[in-house]
Order: C-alpha cells, then structure tokens, then sequence
C-alpha cells in the first residue's frame, strides 16, 4: 500500500496550506501512440488515488459512453470534448492536477493521433517527467518513437515507460522484458539518462497504485511510487540571469518599470544588468511585485524591475547578466517539429516567437531530417507535417538566447504563418552560426559602432539581396503574383500600381527592398530619374509584354530576382554542406 492511499491525519486547514505549498510539483505528460491508453491510465490514477470528486465520478458511471468491460470507462475522467468521447480518442491536452502526501503533480494528458503532434508537444514542453506507454500487444510503433524523440528534444530528463495492456498478454513476463530491452535501446540512441519501465494495465489497475499479483515477478516501484520518488532537478542548467522585457509600465511620472517573467538566474536589488540589445549597463534599484517589494526574485517570478538610470527599453529587449551574456545573433542552427500540413521549405520567411520577442525569420538551410524509426540523418529539400529536423535560420533583428540544452525558456520558439496567423512549428536552438558571439559589457569602440548610422550595404545583407524596380506597366495581375511569389522566398517587397506612387520606389531602394510598379505607364522623365539610381536596379519588363506570355515574363521575373540575392561568403557556404 502507498502513501497516496493512507487516510490523511486530522489537521487545521493552515497546517494543510502550509504542507502543500512545501510539497514539491511534478510536471509530467502522457505520450505514445493512438489507443495504447494514455487516458485511462491517467484516469484510473486518479481515481485509485482518491483524487476525483464523488459527483464526477457518478456522472462517469451514468455516461452512456463506456468501452470497457468494467462498469467505469476510466478515460472519461480527461476525455471531456464530445468529440474526444464520440471517438474514442484524445484531441487536445487535458491538464489534470491532484497530490499525494508525498508529493503534488500535473499531468498533461497529450494526444496520440499523427494528426495532433502539435498537442503532444505543447503540453511536453514544461514538463519534468514523461510518461510514454508501449501496448504490449503492438509494441513500439512509429508515433512512440516520435513522441520519445520529441521528449527528449523538449530536454525531459526523466522517462517512465508504462508497458500497458499486460492483462492482454497473460501478465507474460517475456513479453515485458522484450519491450523493456527494445525501449532502453531507444532511449540510449535518445540520449534519455532515466530511464523506469514499469508493466501495467491502466483498465485492470496492475501497478498503477496497487501492485499486482499477476506480476509477481516485476520487483519495482509502481508507477505512483515511481513519480512520487523521482528526483527533481533544476529546469535548467544556467544560472545567469535571464529577463526578457514583457511591457514597460508607467502609471505616472514617478514610477517606470520594467515587468516581465525572470527566465533564469537570481536578481537583487542594487546588482549590475547589462541591457540588451542597446549594450548599456545599469543597475537594479528594486523590485516590485504584487505583494510590494522583494529582497530578491528567481525564476520563474513574474516581477516587474526599476532601474536607476533612464535607458531604453522596450518589449523583447532582455536584461542579463554582464559577466555571462547570452549569444547574439541572427543565424543559427536549431531542431524543429514542423507542425502543419503546408511543408517548410528553405527561402520561406515566417514569424518567430522568442521570448518575448517577434520578428521575420527565413529557413536558410534544411540540413537533415531525422527518420524516426532509424533515427538515421537523411537529406530533404522540404519538411512535411510531423517530420522533425536540422534547420539553419536567419533572423531580421538578431535575437538574445542560450543553446536549448541550457535554457529551455532563452533556447526555445516558435514558428507563425505571417498570413494565417497559425504556430507552423517549434525550434529548440543548438548553436549560434557564423556571425553568433556573446555579448559582454560595452567597450569604448562597441559604444562607437552603436552611434554609428546604418549603411546601404548593412541593409541589403540583412535582406539578403540588393533592391531593384520591376517595371510592370498596365500587368496588375502579374504584379500581384510575383509579389506574392517574391515574398514567399524571402525577399522585402512592396507592389503599388498608383502612378503617383512610383515615388516611393526611392524609399523602398533606400530601405534596400524591391519595387513593383504595375500601374499606368511611366513618363521618360520619371524612367530616367529611376534609371539614374546608384546600385539599384531598373528591370524593364514592359516592353517585352508582346514578346513573351504571361507566364515566361512571371518566370523570367523570378529569374531576375534570384540574380538580386547576395552571395554568402565562402566559408559559410562550407559551413552549410
């Protein structure tokens, strides 16, 4: 008999806030494949620990809905969609909570369906602990080795695999031993350090709570004994400071504040920051929070910071600490689980979340995609819903963070369709490339460059291609696809058919973009004044409209484009192969 089964003693409601709020939280999902009974084993955990309500447990008992053999269909006390109870099957996360005398807990209950991976890793993506169940009349299937795979890239430290369904199998202790062997195999490759196995069955209750008979042979802690004993580390590894700015906030005159969610590391009240990305150095002069001011704050605090001197910063800038800086960079190499049904392909830009911060991020390099029954490295030109890779990325505005491995909070993002607005994937950052470096405290010489004005040439390498006008004269519809087309590759474009808009072609050039005009035929003065330009280029594709047809002057265009790009340097180009 566990803990979780003893009668609690008799005590004050004070003496139990109080032992509650010194009991450790562990965080832990459910992962594995369809139907290997993620949802009943969460359910019939929570219910032979005594942690569901008498009212809910009547209405599961009614329900008119019920798979099992058993007058209780324990997946119903997560399944709590009608299409989830309709089908069977798990849809989105269920997030459960519910304590021993041991210990509190939180589990994410994650779907096993391909088509819902996204789900998986949301709700793996804060968790200390994984729960992967392995049916023991199937074995492990492609969608395990996924959820595994994603496990150990979220940087779960801690695995415990649920050999379910053991009352199928005759309780055979062969049949356990086999999927324990083949399941430590993997998580060796995974480079998973703890790794528990532990033969259940979720339906019948087999060392859920209560050990079973039927496995008189299995000597280990059951599952509840297992979760309640595991060892809980720090989250991360970094202890240097991390605070990316979520709001400024200024009620009045007197008060300006920095507020946001401390992401890792320590800070006090009178300690040196260095601000990111102005370089400047300051000091902390308190911290307030809800309850007033604090002596210090750690992470995760959500704390809002005063600083003594009057420098800029804004949403997505990072207070950090000045010895130990994070990288800098705007190329980098990062894992991604691409989530969506239109494939990533290298060119595209997309938005990225980081932090608090958003910007224009482009796939520069597909290096690897990861086949998750080998886990063997294969080539590919695009990544397809699910897949999982090595993707290199360029970023427009240099982002602030830390490898994965040491800051899941700095080392993780994720992917935004700028059109539908939809999370398209999720990164966790390896290394910075090529241009990465840490940032110290400011220099007499860094001080300079900061107050130096951005050049032409700056502007077109961020781009990645030099700025350019495409006459397309009375041609709106062509104008429209190529800028379409354009901007699908990564290019800064901007397409407007007013005549007295070709003007801001002279902007768009300075801002190192490319111009499409597409309206009312230009006067010679206007063509000269366009042609007389430096380094952009005038590409006249009006007087070859009688030449060609619409689509060899739309695919004549992109080959004009793609003349634009600048060449990345030779060693980068060895870098990337």
């Amino acid at each position: 008999m566990t803990s979780t089964t003893q009668e609690r003693p008799r005590e004050t409601l004070g003496d139990s806030l109080e032992q509650s709020l010194e009991m450790e939280l562990l965080r832990f999902t459910t992962a594995g494949s369809v139907d290997d009974g993620k949802s009943t084993l969460i359910g019939r955990l929570l219910h032979d620990s005594k942690a569901v309500y008498e009212d809910q447990l009547a209405s599961v008992k009614k329900s008119r809905i019920n798979r099992s053999s058993g007058p209780i269909d324990f997946s119903l006390l997560t399944d709590g969609l009608r299409a989830e109870r309709e089908q069977g099957i798990t849809i989105d996360v269920a997030y459960r909570y519910f304590s021993t005398l041991r210990r509190k807990f939180i589990i994410a209950d994650t779907p096993g369906h391909e088509q819902y991976t996204r789900n998986m890793a949301t709700g793996a993506s804060t968790a200390d602990l994984a729960v992967i169940l392995v049916d023991a009349t199937k074995g492990i299937l492609a969608q395990t080795r996924r959820h595994a795979f994603i496990a150990s890239l979220l940087g779960i430290r801690n695995v415990l695999a649920a050999v379910n369904k053991m009352d199928l199998v005759d309780s055979r202790e062969e049949v356990f031993l086999e999927l324990e062997r083949d399941f430590l195999q993997l998580a060796e490759q995974l480079g998973i350090a703890h790794v528990q196995c532990v033969p259940i069955s979720a339906l019948e209750g087999d060392n859920v709570v209560a050990r079973s008979r039927r496995t008189f042979w299995y000597q280990g802690p059951t599952l509840i004994e297992h979760l309640e004993s595991v060892p809980l580390s720090a989250s991360d590894a970094l202890e240097s400071l991390r605070f990316p700015v979520q709001m400024v906030i200024r009620p009045d005159a007197t008060f300006r504040g920095f507020a946001g969610r401390i992401a890792s590391g320590v800070i006090r009240p009178g300690e040196d920051v260095l601000a990111l990305p102005s370089g400047q150095r300051t000091r902390v002069r308190s911290i307030v929070s809800y309850d007033g001011e604090l002596p210090e704050a750690f992470a995760p605090m959500s704390v809002t910071l005063q600083l003594e001197d009057e420098i800029d910063l804004s949403r997505g800038d990072m207070l950090v600490s000045p010895e130990n800086g994070p990288r800098v960079t705007r190329r980098f190499r990062a894992m991604v689980v691409w989530l969506h049904e239109s494939p990533l392909e290298a060119g595209r830009t997309y938005l990225a979340k980081h932090t608090a911060r958003q910007t224009k991020i482009r796939a520069v390099q597909i290096r690897h995609r990861v086949n998750v029954n080998t886990l063997e490295q294969e080539q590919a030109s695009q990544l397809n819903m699910n897949d999982i890779a090595s993707v290199e990325f360029e970023t427009h505005v240099p982002l602030f963070f830390d490898p994965y491995t040491s800051n899941r909070e700095t080392g993780a993002f994720i992917l935004i369709d700028a059109i539908s607005n939809a999370t398209v994937g999720a990164g966790m950052i390896e290394e910075a490339l090529a241009e990465g470096r840490a940032l110290q405290a400011p220099e007499h010489g860094s001080l300079e460059m900061a107050q130096k004005r951005v050049s032409a040439q700056e502007r077109y390498e961020r781009h990645g291609h030099y700025p350019a006008t495409f006459l397309l004269e009375n041609q709106p519809a062509l104008a429209s696809r190529l800028e379409r087309a354009l901007f699908e590759q990564g290019f800064e474009v901007l397409n407007l058919d007013d005549h007295e808009a070709f003007s801001y072609a002279l902007t768009a050039h300075t801002l190192g973009a490319v111009f499409l005009y597409s309206g009312h035929p230009l006067d010679a003065a206007s063509r000269q004044q366009l042609a007389s330009e430096g380094r952009p280029r005038l590409l006249d594709l009006s007087r070859e409209k009688g030449k060609f047809n619409q689509e060899e002057l739309f695919q004549r265009a992109l080959a004009l484009a793609d003349s634009l790009r600048i060449a990345k340097p030779a060693e980068h180009q060895e870098e990337v192969k």
